[in-house]
């Protein structure tokens, strides 16, 4: 799992890229922690998992984490360019229900 950030018009842009799973959930939230916190000037966060191949339920378990956070900083959580897998994922759970999707 990769994870690229830049900060744009203060949004904080997150790639993930590779698998989201038992294996890489630790370094990936870890990270994102790591960027959420430290990252200055932001106001939103947009999460593009274009480039994702692969997630289960404890990577859900990972963003909804993340959003708990981001909430308490009145700070919201978008989602962008879901690949397929993501997709599918994001409806099943009803992430989009806490983490729009935009476009």
């Amino acid at each position: 799992m990769q994870i690229k950030s830049r900060i744009v018009n203060k949004t904080l842009y997150i790639l993930l890229s590779g698998e989201l799973d038992e294996y890489t959930v630790p370094k990936v939230r870890e990270d994102l922690d790591r960027l959420m916190e430290t990252e200055r000037g932001f106001m939103q966060i947009v999460l593009d998992f274009s480039e994702l191949t692969f997630m289960d339920s404890l990577g859900v378990g990972v963003l909804i984490g993340r959003y708990k956070k981001m909430r308490q900083m009145n700070k919201p959580i978008f989602i962008t360019n879901p690949s397929r897998v993501a997709e599918k994922i994001f409806k099943m759970s009803g992430l989009y229900d806490i983490m729009p999707k935009i476009v």
